[in-house]
């Protein structure tokens, strides 16, 4: 059966953003042309202009999708696990991603787009509203399972969401490059005493994402 002229399009679209992606995180925004794009989609340069106005777009509508993708692992992992510890350690399991294949080449792609982003005001602000939604859905959550688990927060749940971000972002950092030196329960751990609740052992905190995440 044919395709509609809108199926095209988004098949096209997909192609492109999947080939940037790639390239992006294997070899740097810089050293990428949109030709290598193209040729990767198997499209041509044409369609990169048609569907994006060039490679900045391209790196714009990465920023978006990333935006989305951090959304969905957020809500996945607050809704997912019926225990404290078990919600903690899957906020960390959504920042490495443990269960893609793909773990390493997005954390790469995720740290190019943020040095193109601190440089360029337009893709800032799209930026900077990936890190504000991340926080004011972790501020939420934090204010719910502090009635749910009855534990007071020790400071107000935006302040300690921005906290519990930086956290898990400096971890996976270190994971990615010392994956046994940074298991799942020594970051459960850390996320307690930030949150000042004593630590309780939970088979949830006790595994540690996989190496090749």
């Amino acid at each position: 059966m044919s395709r509609t002229q809108e199926e095209r399009k988004a098949d096209t679209r997909g192609r492109l953003l999947a080939a940037a992606s790639d390239l992006f995180a294997q070899r740097g925004y810089h050293a990428v042309s949109t030709e290598a794009v193209a040729s990767a989609a198997d499209r041509t340069s044409g369609a990169v202009y048609a569907h994006f106005g060039g490679k900045e777009g391209l790196l714009l509508a990465l920023l978006e999708q990333w935006i989305a993708q951090t959304t969905a692992d957020l809500a996945t992992s607050i809704e997912g696990e019926a225990d404290l510890d078990g919600r903690l350690a899957a906020l960390w399991g959504g920042i490495v991603r443990a269960d893609s294949d793909s773990g390493d080449a997005w954390l790469l792609l995720e740290f190019e787009l943020w040095l193109h982003a601190v440089r360029d005001p337009e893709l800032a602000l799209v930026g900077a509203q990936r890190f504000q939604l991340m926080r004011d859905g972790l501020a939420g959550a934090l204010d719910s399972w502090s009635a749910e688990f009855a534990f007071p927060l020790p400071a107000p749940a935006p302040a300690l969401a921005a906290q519990v971000i930086a956290l898990l972002l400096g971890a996976a950092f270190q994971f990615r490059l010392d994956p046994e030196a940074i298991p799942t329960s020594l970051v459960v751990d850390g996320l307690r005493r930030l949150l000042q609740i004593s630590t309780v052992p939970c088979d949830a905190a006790t595994a540690t994402p996989s190496a090749s995440a």
